[in-house]
């Protein structure tokens, strides 16, 4: 396959519609205890055998009893019976009342629970102070979950709530969709890995532990090829192995137009490129395309990202992340973010769509981090989030702008 990219730039939204029109979702399933579920996707859809709660149980401490009593004018009620969660009462007569506690099963009778704090015992018989409506604090069979009822569906992408919805209806294993086989490599020359004696002109390869950390958060099975050098040989020799045994390839630097940018000509010798650079900011040089197979079959996709480590983790959540969902059958699209008041002016003239990196402050308004070039890592850290501002749209202090925070990004 050969292929040339497009000259112009591509809007964010193009971008998008390419990468989630040709993600080929993976085939494969394996079956996991639940413990070991979180961060993949599930395979098939969950169905319950039976009702949450199991039957009608009392939502605090306190006491069961008839409302009818209330009704036909009782005072006082004897108490009969003492439930504890985990245990079962009997059958409550008229003029009685159960003590129970929070979980336990209401007696076949009762239909009302009374909060202890609005009442008192006097000699065995249970005195109101004040009374509730008929039906309160008593949760009903099935109100949580209906027995046959869709509980979790294929495609959802796994974390706590679901595996605690899961053990809810007694689940002990899930079956989900093998992870995604990824190769991670990194280019440069100036490259040296953490640990190594910091030379001049080089700098630590933060990029790997930064790219393989967000891809293990989206349940990727990561090979790390390591630093690649500025060299095309080596590059080509690299990327063709990692194909062979991958289901995608992330690669970081190497995508812009100079001499020592080997990734985008060895994908355009060795396969096909689908597009080179989106207007966005940071991170206008990502390349998107395929290496031949070799089984022959179909491509193993690879996208590119430049190397200034902002532009590596704005453009992974913008890009790589709906791609590698896509590939796992989830339904991934940009969050919608929120809009709120900034606390910040920005002076804008760029041509490109920019995500700038900002936080919450405590009058719940948006601070911009007041250096907003690609290479200052930090300012990821001190931000909880990305300001998406249109193209050329400068923001002056206390104007509405849509914050999407990192959580967003994660939280599926």
């Amino acid at each position: 396959m050969t292929g040339t990219a497009k000259s112009a730039l591509l809007t964010v939204e193009e971008a998008y519609g390419i990468l989630l029109k040709d993600a080929r979702q993976v085939t494969g399933t394996e079956e996991v205890a639940l413990d070991d579920a979180s961060g993949r996707v599930l395979a098939e859809n969950i169905y319950s055998s039976i009702m949450v709660p199991s039957a009608d149980n009392s939502a605090m401490d306190g006491y069961a009893f008839r409302y009818a009593d209330i009704v036909a004018g009782a005072t006082s009620l004897a108490i009969s019976q003492r439930i504890p969660a985990g245990s079962h009462g009997h059958v409550l007569h008229s003029g009685e009342a159960a003590r129970i506690f929070t979980g336990a099963p209401v007696p076949e009778g009762a239909d009302t629970v009374v909060r202890q704090e609005w009442c008192t015992v006097q000699d065995g018989m249970l005195v109101f102070s004040q009374v509730p409506g008929q039906g309160d604090a008593v949760r009903h069979a099935g109100e949580d979950i209906q027995k046959g009822s869709l509980v979790l569906k294929a495609g959802t992408h796994l974390h706590a709530g679901h595996l605690g919805l899961a053990a809810s209806i007694g689940k002990t294993t899930l079956t989900v969709l093998r992870r995604l086989k990824v190769a991670l490599l990194v280019t440069g020359s100036e490259l040296l890995e953490p640990g190594e004696t910091l030379l001049p002109g080089k700098i630590y390869n933060s990029n790997q532990t930064m790219l393989r950390a967000l891809l293990m958060g989206l349940g990727c099975e990561v090979s790390a090829f390591g630093i690649v050098p500025d060299d095309r040989d080596v590059t080509r020799a690299k990327l063709m192995e990692a194909a062979e045994t991958h289901d995608f390839i992330l690669t970081s630097g190497g995508v812009s137009v100079g001499e020592e940018d080997h990734i985008k000509p060895v994908i355009e010798q060795a396969g096909r490129i689908h597009f080179w650079r989106i207007a966005v900011k940071p991170g206008k040089p990502v390349v998107y395309g395929e290496l031949k197979s070799p089984q022959g079959l179909h491509g193993v996709p690879v996208i590119g990202l430049p190397g200034n480590p902002v532009s590596v983790f704005v453009t992974f959540l913008l890009f790589v992340r709906p791609f590698l969902l896509k590939m796992q059958g989830v339904d991934a699209s940009l969050p919608s973010g929120f809009w709120l008041r900034s606390a910040d002016a920005y002076a804008s003239s760029d041509d490109r769509r920019e995500f700038l990196r900002a936080r919450l402050n405590q009058h719940n308004e948006v601070e911009l981090y007041p250096n907003q070039s690609s290479g200052v890592l930090s300012s990821m850290v001190w931000g909880d989030g990305l300001v998406d501002n249109p193209a050329g749209n400068p923001i002056r202090k206390g104007d509405l702008v849509r914050f999407i925070p990192f959580s967003a990004f994660f939280h599926l």
